[in-house]
């Protein structure tokens, strides 16, 4: 693993496990949403916060993998309460039903965890015409968010506790178009790089919760929002990428497990060090440095206003 894993401020570094970022945590009586929860680092923040006592609902694009994990939770914590319910982020139609479902379960929402993504694909357009991967990273939990926050907004108002929006992006966020986001070259396939457009759809992550922080904080509402780097991790986000063939090779002398690469993503959401703490990027569960791009607040601005109207179309 990485030779590099000096603990930061947090006391935590890159070495440091999900389990162990939350330990002590009591998180019984809180209901968390995780995206693509049925693999990679998904899976391992599943089971930490069922370990931690939360109720999870897990948004799956298969829901017979989805309760397959599952299954394998409960055999090892019994006490886990886990629902499966079928989310296609490349599918706006589908994010909208899961909402619905959601809804059918009348559970109140504290966290929300926009962990699915896929990374460097050929060049694809969604069930939307929408490319792929700003649409699956991006645009899917754009209006995921902004259908669970009228829940995550009362039961914040209803038990005066801190609700938490988490992102997941990457470092990738800093290799990007020139423009960052190419508002009117979205789906154009001249010019289109696999990378960049990722780096773009990751920049778009960090963007929304900037912006999202920056709404809470205006209407006052007990929300926070941020963005983090889990670390790169030998998982299948890198089937379409050639690090598929670094990381079967020299995968465990430079990547992390995902015991480790949960751990941001559990910090970020449940470490009480964090209370209060809002439009904030980390990288081995401590604060990290985003890029110019990623910190303009015009720019997120204008990416929200573009990413509404895509999704109102």
């Amino acid at each position: 693993m990485w030779p590099f894993n000096r603990k930061g401020a947090s006391g935590f570094s890159s070495s440091s496990t999900a389990e162990e970022v939350t330990q002590g945590i009591d998180g019984r009586g809180l209901i968390a949403i995780i995206t693509g929860a049925s693999s990679g680092i998904g899976t391992e923040t599943a089971r930490v916060f069922a370990l931690r006592g939360i109720h999870v609902v897990m948004g799956v694009r298969n829901v017979t993998a989805g309760k397959a994990v599952k299954e394998t939770i409960i055999k090892e914590i019994p006490t886990a309460k886990i629902d499966v319910l079928e989310l296609d982020l490349s599918s706006m139609a589908s994010v909208r039903k899961f909402a619905l479902d959601f809804g059918s379960l009348e559970l109140p929402l504290n966290i929300l965890v926009n962990n699915a993504g896929i990374m460097a694909t050929p060049f694809l357009l969604s069930h939307d015409g929408i490319e792929l991967q700003f649409a699956t990273n991006h645009i899917g939990h754009f209006l995921l968010t902004h259908l669970l926050l009228e829940n995550m907004k009362e039961t914040s108002r209803r038990s005066n506790s801190e609700g938490r929006i988490v992102n997941l992006s990457s470092e990738g966020h800093k290799v990007v178009y020139p423009e960052g986001i190419r508002f009117d070259r979205i789906n154009d396939e001249s010019g289109y790089y696999s990378y960049f457009a990722y780096g773009q759809s990751k920049l778009a992550n960090i963007l929304h919760a900037n912006e999202l922080s920056r709404r809470f904080k205006e209407e006052g509402v007990k929300i926070t929002a941020n963005s983090l780097h889990p670390g790169f991790i030998s998982t299948n986000l890198f089937r379409h990428s050639f690090v598929n063939v670094i990381q079967n090779t020299l995968g465990k002398l430079v990547m992390k497990n995902v015991q480790q690469g949960a751990a941001t993503t559990c910090y970020v959401a449940l470490h009480p060090q964090l209370n209060g703490v809002a439009g904030q990027y980390f990288n081995n569960s401590n604060l990290a440095t985003m890029s110019a791009k990623a910190s303009d607040t015009e720019l997120a601005k204008k990416l929200w206003d573009f990413s509404l109207n895509m999704v109102s179309a």
